[in-house]
């Protein structure tokens, strides 16, 4: 009887080690936390909270120069941006000459005439009056000394324009930098084409409606206009009757919203263009 129950007892304590031993192995056989499962599913956490915040920020960047009710003028944000208070509707003909305040000129007495300003690149100079008419309409004008403009930075600036509405490109011997850009009453001249206020200009001021005077004006081709054939800039020194910012001397009655109103019988009931609001340029010859 004594040896029966030692088997007894040996049995059972055979099978708490067996047992004790397949505890240790499941233990020791555990599965590992899956890492690189998490690693991953990281990854692609912070990959789309990059991108995200990237493309709010782009985003941000572009509507931050697109005029508002709440911001009419965004180009108040951008530095180098001269502006000058000019009266619109102030025409001359065709072979009259206008003494601008500014070179290349963003307002004042222009032709009856507007330059095409639908996504043109001209190849010559144009006249500043027909292409003062056109900044009057919303356009806006990048004109670049060809001396100091050429090659992949040429490209870049045409690539701006081509196929686009409101905005036209010329050379203009004599700038003193290489490029300006001009929309009405505004001016910013830059040294590099890839300057990020390039953008910001065109955005802020392009058909901006609180900064030209004639929304819902034309640009496209006008009769009396030959965009393969412009009216070439004239250079040579102002004539002794060159129309003045005023508009005096001007043969074209003044205009009043769009319409022609008789022309004034002095001078000092012409039209007046304001002061520059910052920095200043010699006049245009």
């Amino acid at each position: 009887m004594a040896s029966g129950t030692k088997n007894r007892g040996g049995s059972k304590s055979a099978k708490s080690a067996k047992s004790a031993k397949a505890l240790r192995s499941a233990a020791a056989v555990k599965k590992p936390k899956p890492w690189g499962t998490v690693a991953i599913i990281l990854g692609l956490v912070v990959l789309a909270v990059v991108v995200i915040g990237y493309s709010v920020m782009r985003v941000s960047e572009v509507t931050a120069w697109r005029p508002s009710d709440s911001n009419q003028d965004p180009s108040d944000d951008i530095a180098g941006v001269v502006k000058v208070k000019y009266e619109q509707g102030q025409h001359v003909n065709a072979t009259q000459r206008v003494a601008y305040d500014h070179s290349p000129p963003f307002g004042g007495p222009h032709d009856n005439i507007w330059a095409d300003c639908n996504g043109m690149v001209y190849a010559t100079p144009v006249r500043s009056e027909n292409m003062v008419h056109m900044l009057e309409h919303g356009a806006v004008w990048i004109a670049y000394n060809p001396d100091l403009v050429k090659g992949a930075d040429l490209d870049v600036l045409r690539s701006k324009v081509s196929g686009q509405d409101f905005i036209a490109m010329s050379p203009y011997p004599g700038l003193d930098k290489p490029f300006s850009l001009q929309s009405w009453g505004h001016q910013l001249k830059l040294d590099n084409v890839n300057d990020e206020r390039v953008d910001q200009f065109i955005q802020a001021l392009k058909r901006n409606n609180w900064q030209f005077p004639e929304p819902g004006a034309r640009c496209d081709t006008q009769a009396g206009f030959d965009p393969s054939n412009p009216p070439p800039l004239d250079t040579s020194p102002l004539p002794a009757d060159a129309v003045k910012m005023d508009g005096t001397g001007s043969s074209q009655a003044p205009m009043s919203n769009g319409q022609e109103v008789p022309a004034p019988t002095s001078g000092s009931g012409a039209p007046t263009s304001g002061a520059p609001t910052s920095g200043s340029q010699p006049p245009s010859q």
